[in-house]
């Protein structure tokens, strides 16, 4: 049963638990001589962006839940169709299992072409859901240890030279013609992998084709690839590599990593009008097509084989079977004489049978009627202690309670959870900043007046120490060549840096100082470059706040206690489970003692029947049994033809192997060098990556855009 104290409705519970109590003040103001505001210019919207305004539009997120080394162990699909034409319905194409809507409200229906028909009102579609193909790019993470391959679990807490490799395998390519000739151009993806790394465990950091970002604490480390890319370019990899990997090295003491993340697009190419590239005339049929078509007959012919032999290797069985299925008719012949007699047992039988089920079947209705009052009773105690719960869920019936109550455990997931408490934290710490404003301005305010104050006293003293000289007669230029030549001794040295003390403290200095910097803490430079400070302390109080101890800890028992009243739910809809295994198997079996009511009828009336159908059944086991006979003697040809076209698929495997090799294969490679120019590859590369437009699948209607998101477990030291 669920604990009162535990379940609180989830948005009402993250609010409150992450309120944060204070916002700090802390600032840092760069020189007032860098105050030139930095220009910002707004590109205006481009052509394809105002088609795509135009249309209804699927944009998909694919998330790729993956094992330290890459390995897939789970995916999730995350569709937003932008209804930008405000229909009522939808028509959506994909190869989603388990798909639900994210809002509540939305809901679809499947129509005779088995597309998913949403209904919209005029709104986006958001909805969510499984699927088990193939991701286009493969992700696999390596590791090695003073240059030794280790597994993630061996490595963990681990000190030394650590090397993490990402390789990416494209699999996602196109047949397109270049020059005449077919060739498969991968689609473009843009491979993003990062990760943070603790600097007190690691140092020394390097990364292939990538940057690396320090904070002092932490170091970020993002590479980039492009895999299939230099294939599609047909670049020499001696005059330009285009990288298909990204490795990492560095120094670590006992190795621990968090979770990495690896972003895929293929919006690289997509903005390139390929129409304004230059195109170039088929040059001739693809011979490549006609190698591929040869070696799946090659194949097919092989299995073919390999399938015959095992055909020949089984002969032996099918004989013994055809022998034991001619003894089985001989007993089958034997046995229908005696089933005639049989019959008229069966009958009186039946009567009696049909009487017993009668009188067990009149009290199915009162069984049927009390267990289902016991269900809606315990139904009821649940809506009870759901509600003092404080949740709120639609009323539970027999039909509704597990898809209610499993929903209600999928909204306390832990992930679900995690984002909905992250989002609620960086709400609540935001509004404290933003309503900190003035606080933060003072202090950026104190920090860049104290650096004018530097810069004002020495313009003044400067100032005062030449009236000073002046009224000695004396210049600075004299009075700096009579210290040099000693002239001035440093008594007097001494004399004139206190006069100028005396001045500087005087109120009329001071005042003037007062002034000069009031004026240039007030002028519209001053004014912009406090504005500006202002606005970067925000994000960074922001972090701060969120990384807090305090915030970190709300989140975590946020997580706490959701994780508790979901196990309560659990064990509630577990209940809920076990009498309705009893409330259906009740039903089952009152209903099958109706059945066996009308079947023992049936019975008793069709035993007649059976009687004189008995002699006919007779006549055809000796029919049976003949013709057995007569395949069991046929089974010596069955082996030899079997054996004959065994050898003959075998002749035709290596004729077609032989004409591939010696014939079409030497054809191939006598054409296969200059396949046209950079142009015509960088142009067929866009192409295909525009062709790209949906994992799941897409209606042809729509347009589209996916993206990949991979993320690896974490490495953690036991």
């Amino acid at each position: 049963m669920i604990k009162k104290d535990l379940i609180k409705p989830v948005s009402i519970l993250l609010c409150g638990v992450l309120l944060v109590g204070g916002v700090g003040a802390t600032v840092h103001a760069t020189s007032v001589t860098n105050t030139a505001p930095a220009a910002v210019t707004e590109a205006a919207p481009a052509a394809s962006e105002n088609k795509a305004q135009s249309e209804v539009r699927k944009d998909e997120t694919v998330y790729v839940l993956a094992g330290a080394d890459g390995n897939v162990e789970k995916i999730i699909v995350s569709d937003w169709i932008k209804n930008t034409l405000g229909s009522t319905a939808l028509s959506d194409q994909s190869d989603l299992s388990n798909v639900e809507a994210v809002r509540e409200g939305e809901s679809y229906t499947m129509n005779g072409d088995n597309m998913r028909v949403w209904d919209a009102n005029g709104n986006d579609v958001y909805y969510q859901g499984d699927i088990a193909l193939e991701v286009p790019v493969a992700l696999s993470v390596s590791y090695k240890l003073d240059g030794k391959s280790v597994s993630p679990s061996e490595l963990a807490g681990q000190s030394g030279k650590v090397t993490i490799r990402f390789d990416y395998t494209n699999h996602q390519s196109e047949t397109v013609e270049i020059d005449g000739t077919k060739e498969e151009i991968y689609v473009p993806f843009a491979m993003l992998s990062g990760m943070i790394l603790d600097n007190d465990s690691f140092t020394n950091v390097e990364v292939s084709n990538g940057k690396l970002i320090n904070d002092g604490d932490r170091t970020v480390v993002v590479g980039i690839a492009f895999p299939g890319l230099q294939d599609n370019l047909a670049v020499d990899s001696d005059k330009l590599e285009i990288p298909d990997y990204v490795e990492i090295t560095a120094d670590v003491t006992d190795f621990e990593m968090s979770n990495t993340i690896t972003v895929a697009t293929n919006e690289v190419f997509n903005d390139l009008d390929t129409e304004e590239l230059d195109s170039f005339d088929d040059l001739k049929a693809s011979l490549n097509d006609l190698t591929d078509a040869m070696e799946q007959l090659m194949d097919g012919s092989s299995q073919l084989y390999g399938g015959l032999c095992t055909l020949l290797d089984k002969s032996g069985e099918l004989i013994s079977g055809i022998d034991q299925l001619a003894e089985g008719a001989e007993r089958l012949k034997t046995g229908t004489g005696t089933l005639s007699s049989g019959a008229s047992d069966l009958a009186d039988g039946a009567s009696a049978l049909a009487s017993g089920l009668g009188e067990l079947a009149s009290n199915s209705d009162s069984l049927n009627a009390g267990s289902r009052q016991v269900f809606d009773s315990l139904l009821s105690m649940a809506d009870s202690q759901l509600a003092a719960a404080g949740l709120s869920v639609p009323k539970l019936t027999i039909e509704n309670y597990a898809e209610t109550l499993n929903a209600l455990i999928a909204s306390l997931d832990e992930t679900s959870v995690a984002e909905q408490a992250h989002a609620a934290a960086l709400e609540a710490v935001t509004s404290q900043v933003y309503a900190s404003r003035d606080t933060i301005t003072a202090a950026v305010t104190a920090t860049v007046q104290q650096e004018i104050s530097v810069q004002v006293t020495a313009a003044v003293r400067s100032n005062v120490e030449e009236q000073v000289l002046a009224a000695m007669g004396l210049t600075r230029e004299s009075y700096e060549s009579g210290i040099a030549d000693g002239t001035i001794s440093e008594e007097q040295q001494a004399q004139i840096s206190a006069t100028v003390d005396n001045q500087m403290n005087s109120d009329s200095v001071k005042a003037a100082f007062d002034q000069q910097v009031a004026a240039q803490l007030q002028t519209e430079q001053v004014q912009a470059l406090i504005a500006a400070k202002t606005e970067e302390q925000i994000p960074i109080l922001i972090e701060q706040n969120m990384n807090s101890a305090e915030v970190q800890g709300k989140i975590t028992a946020a997580l706490e206690q959701a994780k508790s009243g979901a196990a309560s739910i659990s064990a509630l809809k577990q209940q809920l489970d076990s009498y309705n295994t009893f409330y259906v198997g009740l039903n089952q079996y009152t209903a099958g003692v109706a059945s066996a009511k009308s079947g023992a009828d049936a019975l008793n009336a069709g035993a007649g029947q059976l009687k004189a159908g008995s002699a006919e059944l007779n006549a055809g086991a000796n029919d049976l049994y003949n013709g057995i006979l007569t395949l069991k003697n046929g089974t010596p040809a069955l082996t030899k033809g079997v054996t004959d076209l065994r050898d003959g698929a075998m002749s035709l495997s290596d004729g077609l192997k032989q004409l591939n090799e010696e014939g079409i294969q030497k054809l191939v490679d006598a054409v296969d060098g200059d396949l046209g120019g950079l142009v015509t590859r960088i142009r067929a590369t866009a192409d295909v990556s525009k062709n790209y437009n949906s994992f799941s699948g897409i209606s042809d209607d729509m347009s589209g855009q996916v993206k990949f998101i991979y993320r690896t477990d974490s490495i953690e030291a036991k």
